[in-house]
């Protein structure tokens, strides 16, 4: 998709998000205490500016990607302010900060665009099984909203990154992309381990098990793999022709 489409995308959205307005914050939520410390994990790690992200999408040269990036990233912090109303809901307060996203960011920090979003790629496939456990899992009816709405987002998010992968993994020489986009798939499914063992009493108060989880994240990123390399070798080849 253009990313003047995903402009247009994500403006539908916005409208849409504001005509719906938020979930009844009054209804209060009652959830077990390790799916509540699970929530505000993740909120940290929804949380956050976008500055570097941005600046590196503003150096890609694409203005209308650079304005798509932004509207991603006001839609990730949105997810932070729902999570924060939903824990407060429960007389619950935010984490400043969690080891774990801490790391999660410097890595994704390290190196230019496309690491970016290849670190982001996995967090979106792993919060993909995430809150739908919390949604389908939770039986608290604010819980469920909130991880629907956030789920149904993520979802849209997944092809969004995946675009910009296939024209930054095409500039790559052709040899090198499987390995590349291998070594994806074993970061996924790292960051798929830990969580299902991090997270891992939320998740059996959710009836997830974390062997279910995990397996769930590393079989998401053959798609997305696949994708990318036909697209990319595809171009190749028009391009050789």
């Amino acid at each position: 998709m253009p990313y003047t489409a995903w402009i247009d995308h994500f403006t539908a959205e916005k409208a849409r998000r504001e005509h719906r307005g938020d979930p009844d914050w009054q209804a209060g939520a009652k959830l077990p205490e390790t799916v509540w410390r699970s929530l505000q994990k993740f909120q940290v790690g929804e949380d956050g500016d976008g500055t570097n992200l941005i600046g590196k999408a503003d150096l890609a040269g694409d203005p209308s990607y650079g304005a798509a990036v932004r509207m991603f990233v006001a839609e990730e912090q949105n997810h932070a302010r729902l999570l924060a109303r939903l824990l407060a809901a429960d007389g619950r307060g935010t984490l400043g900060s969690h080891w774990s996203d801490a790391v999660f960011v410097r890595v994704r920090r390290l190196f230019g665009l496309r690491m970016e979003l290849m670190v982001l790629m996995i967090a979106e496939l792993v919060a993909v099984p995430y809150y739908r456990a919390v949604r389908d899992g939770s039986g608290d009816p604010l819980t469920g909203e909130v991880a629907g709405r956030i789920l149904a987002d993520e979802q849209r998010h997944i092809p969004f990154h995946r675009d910009r992968l296939r024209d930054s993994v095409a500039e790559l020489p052709a040899a090198v992309r499987p390995a590349v986009l291998a070594g994806w798939r074993l970061l996924l499914l790292a960051a798929g381990v830990f969580v299902a063992v991090d997270h891992g009493p939320a998740l059996h108060a959710l009836r997830m098990p974390r062997t279910r989880f995990a397996v769930e994240v590393a079989r998401s990123g053959g798609p997305v793999a696949r994708d990318i390399l036909a697209a990319t070798d595809g171009a190749t080849a028009t391009a050789t022709a």
